[in-house]
């Protein structure tokens, strides 16, 4: 999986349930085509320590346990992709979230004449996110992470690494995690119709190994990229 491609103006949007894997993916992808990793939570923060104007915008909504609305995000992912480290293309994750975030963020890059190369959407069974997640055990001391089925500790509910005890996040009881996929299902879902519409979908099989996702992911992409 190694080396790295150049590419003029890769520009992507990267789609999936929770669990689905896309941060690794992100990153790996990120690495490969020399692109930055562009994620919503990320860029809001940065804009709120920067004191940019979006920034203490967000801020007061963020203060106020609110939801940022999408005229801010919209500004504040805009202002991100005008920096120099994204001529050469980008990756957004996590981003848009809904159709209308889709929409603005058509305009914007409509704009900027930097059009999406691709939506990327990593797809897993639902019934497998929830196995994923809910395995999941996280040690509170070093911050290392255990899969009960995949990746158990050497001694049950005792980190390998500083010998704490594990513990299972909020987020990751079965409860929340179906709830987040109902929330997916109905918020971010209607994406895959949407880039689908615009032939912008390259669907890859989350349910492999990592390796095996970013090879299918790179492997359509290529095709995409060699065909424009």
């Amino acid at each position: 999986m190694g080396g790295r491609r150049e590419a003029e103006g890769v520009q992507l949007v990267l789609l999936g349930p929770p669990g689905a894997g896309k941060g690794t993916q992100a990153e790996m992808l990120s690495q490969f085509y020399g692109i930055p990793q562009i994620s919503t939570g990320n860029i809001l923060r940065a804009a709120v320590q920067a004191g940019s104007e979006l920034g203490r915008q967000a801020q007061k909504y963020m203060n106020a346990g609110q939801l940022v609305p999408d005229e801010v995000i919209i500004g504040v992912v805009q202002e991100r992709l005008g920096k120099p480290d994204c001529a050469a293309g980008f990756l957004l994750d996590g981003f848009p979230r809904t159709v209308p975030q889709a929409e603005a963020l058509d305009r914007v890059l409509a704009e900027m004449e930097r059009p999406l190369t691709a939506a990327v959407e990593v797809a897993v069974d639902p019934e497998e996110v929830v196995e994923r997640l809910s395995l999941r055990r996280t040690c509170p001391q070093c911050a290392a992470v255990y899969h009960l089925k995949n990746k158990p500790p050497r001694q049950p509910g005792v980190c390998d690494a500083c010998g704490a005890a594990l513990v299972q996040r909020e987020d990751d009881r079965e409860e929340v995690i179906r709830k987040r996929l109902e929330v997916y299902a109905q918020q971010t879902a209607p994406l895959v119709d949407y880039y689908a519409g615009k032939k912008l979908l390259l669907k890859v099989d989350g349910g492999q190994e990592i390796g095996a996702v970013q090879a299918e992911i790179r492997r359509k992409l290529e095709a995409v990229v060699n065909k424009a």
